[in-house]
């Protein structure tokens, strides 16, 4: 509120009205000029000390009404005021002079809005859809305000992001405390609970499209997603009969299965086979296959419920070298979800795991209902209006024997 104090007895206002007894009443008259309130009515103090009793009389030049608590009129004092020539221009410009200027809250929240809005302004040159939507939610949950306490900090805070995001995915992959130190000047500007760790592990999900997760695996994982290795060596793949380097062709010389780390498949090139190579979501396909065929296998990868880093890093390669990829899953919600997750990050075509595949063998399939929620199945839409329609769930274990038939040719 704009109040230009003119005509001020400084000495008078501050032994009447500037004493602590009156405080709680400048308070109140300061907190309704905030709120663009008239100086109008009664305002009332609990409980009120004798000390606050006899400022008031002071004020007012007579005792205040007795009880419980005490009550002073807002015009009584704005009059007074007034016509004593303590202020002329009455209670509000008293209370500038006594406490400064006051600036209507309405003002305050537009100006600090202002100022929050562009503290997002490094997110706006991201470029991509799924980004510009990540910044879009940025802005509405809360989440920065939550990390940054200030808008200075908060924008601080996400140009930092959006430094790292426009340097990911990272190819080759690279370790992520060296990332942190190439970027902010510090290994551990990444460690796990930064907000800077926070935010970025927040917009690399957007970017590479890393499902929802908890957990220390769950974050490696998402990390590695855009390139970024928190080590190499826990996020591993079971394959069995692939080639490409001497370990791999000792395995499948075996027709053993062989377990690769991230580590193996980001430092070595590995010369993939250019002939199909078949997905499968359990290990207990793998098994079965290796089992039955042995060194007679086609090359298969497992990826063992949700695809890990090393799984991706994998099958981005066989797609990169030209190799077909075709993929089973559970005909569950669950299942697919890591189908069309996996769809994502590479193109694949469907094993027996299209609607009529699922129809061609629900009716022997037992009686295990399907649970969760649904989930859509961009390679043949008409799979999840099936799973719907039947509400039974099948895993890969109920279809082993066509599965290895297939292997078989």
């Amino acid at each position: 509120m704009d109040v230009s104090p003119t005509r001020i007895d400084h000495h008078r206002l501050q032994r009447l009205l500037g004493v602590t007894e009156l405080s709680w009443l400048v308070e109140r008259v300061r907190r309704r000029m905030e709120r663009e309130e008239p100086l109008t009515g009664a305002v009332a103090l609990s409980g009120p000390s004798d000390a606050q009793r006899a400022a008031a009389e002071r004020l007012l030049g007579r005792a205040p009404r007795g009880g419980r608590s005490l009550t002073v009129r807002l015009d009584a004092v704005d009059g007074m005021l007034r016509h004593s020539g303590i202020s002329s221009d009455g209670l509000a410009a008293a209370v500038v002079a006594l406490t400064g200027p006051v600036v209507p809250l309405r003002e305050t929240r537009d100006r600090e809005a202002r100022v929050w809005e562009q503290a997002y302004a490094p997110l706006d040159s991201l470029g991509t859809e799924r980004l510009a939507d990540w910044a879009a939610r940025l802005r509405r949950d809360g989440v920065v305000r939550r990390l940054a306490r200030d808008p200075e900090t908060a924008r601080e805070l996400l140009a930092a992001t959006a430094t790292a995001l426009r340097a990911l995915p990272s190819e080759p992959a690279v370790s992520l405390p060296a990332f942190a130190a190439r970027l902010f000047g510090g290994a551990h500007a990444l460690d796990d609970g930064t907000p800077l760790a926070t935010l970025l592990l927040s917009g690399v999900r957007a970017l590479t499209g890393f499902p929802d997760g908890a957990g220390a695996q769950w974050r490696r994982d998402a990390w590695a997603s855009a390139g970024l290795l928190k080590d190499e060596v826990s996020s591993t793949v079971l394959t069995l009969n692939l080639r490409g380097a001497p370990w791999l062709d000792w395995m499948a010389d075996a027709g053993e299965p062989a377990v690769l780390t991230l580590r193996q498949l980001s430092r070595h090139a590995l010369k993939m086979p250019t002939g199909t190579v078949r997905i499968c979501e359990n290990p207990a396909v793998l098994a079965a296959a290796a089992e039955t065929y042995g060194a007679a296998c086609p090359p298969l990868v497992c990826v063992q419920g949700q695809p890990s880093a090393a799984a991706l890093t994998l099958l981005r390669h066989a797609h990169a070298q030209g190799a077909p990829l075709l993929y089973h899953g559970d005909f569950d919600w669950g299942g697919l979800r890591i189908a069309a997750g996996l769809l994502r990050h590479v193109p694949w075509q469907p094993w027996r795991y299209a609607a009529a595949d699922y129809r061609q063998v629900v009716a022997a399939a037992g009686t295990q209902r399907l649970a969760g929620t649904p989930a859509a199945t961009p390679w043949d839409p008409e799979l999840a209006v099936a799973l719907a329609e039947f509400g039974v769930r099948v895993e890969e274990e109920a279809v082993l024997d066509a599965l290895l038939a297939d292997l078989a040719g």
